[in-house]
């Protein structure tokens, strides 16, 4: 596929771009089985978002609204064992005090006590605050999960239902699943993260990674509250995160500390 403007943006299959084959291995967590990603290296996107950015569409406008609660109209129940502070509905201006790192395989996933995830069964990382810093916690542990072999059991219960799930587990079904090798943090480091916007029924954040190469990386996924957690919302077409773009440095960006972080 050609070009599609002057200013070097294109359109391929996310497996066929140069951009993708120099972190495969991570942007693979971020980025599977996307239909089209998109990766920008004119001067506009190299100087990240900024403080005045301006969100884009979280979702496809097919996707609908996201749902907060059954069909009963009441509020989704907490899991069982599933309690969590939800009063904090600011968007946290740095790191939380009692971040910390969990090793997944090969990948180093911001966790924290009072804001998420606060029950692990295998791979499935769950209950978060229903808060800004919950979402974007959601969004790390569960993106994480989805090159491996545990990525079903995390779709079938982190994944929001709805078209895009459907596409998504259709899609990745075909894709063979990725061995884990290296020392944690290897292929690449989560940095930080940007939130562009948030209620407390939905949430889209761009999510500052640090390649193997040193370059930045950021890709723009969304959670929405569905049966008392966080879910990751894809888009109708499978693909995990609506755009992924270099950008030069981490300018704009909350930015992760924590025991054993970067």
């Amino acid at each position: 596929m050609s070009p599609r403007n002057s200013s070097g943006e294109w359109e391929k299959p996310f497996w066929q771009q140069p951009g993708w084959l120099l972190s495969a291995g991570f942007f693979l967590v971020l980025a599977l089985l996307g239909a089209f990603v998109v990766f920008a290296d004119d001067e506009g996107t190299k100087a990240g978002p900024g403080p005045g950015a301006t969100a884009a569409p979280s979702a496809d406008p097919a996707q609908g609204a996201p749902s907060g609660k059954p069909s009963n109209g009441t509020e989704d129940p907490r899991p069982a064992g599933c309690r969590t502070d939800d009063s904090d509905q600011a968007v946290p201006p740095k790191s939380p005090a009692d971040l910390k790192w969990k090793v997944y395989r090969t990948d180093l996933v911001p966790v924290s006590a009072t804001a998420g995830p606060l029950l692990y069964k295998g791979a499935v990382w769950s209950c978060f605050a229903r808060t800004p810093l919950g979402a974007v916690l959601a969004l790390h542990s569960i993106t994480s999960k989805m090159s491996g072999s545990e990525w079903k059991a995390v779709a079938d219960q982190q994944v929001a239902r709805g078209p895009g799930k459907d596409a998504f587990v259709a899609t990745r079904s075909k894709e063979a699943d990725e061995s884990a090798a290296g020392a944690p943090g290897s292929d690449g480091t989560y940095v930080g993260f940007s939130m562009l916007t948030y209620t407390k029924d939905q949430a889209t954040a761009m999510i500052l990674i640090r390649i193997a190469d040193g370059k930045y990386g950021a890709a723009t996924a969304s959670v929405v509250w569905e049966d008392g957690d966080w879910k990751l919302r894809p888009t109708l077409k499978g693909s995990l995160t609506e755009n992924i773009t270099f950008v030069g440095g981490p300018e704009g960006f909350v930015l992760w500390g924590g025991e054993d972080g970067a």
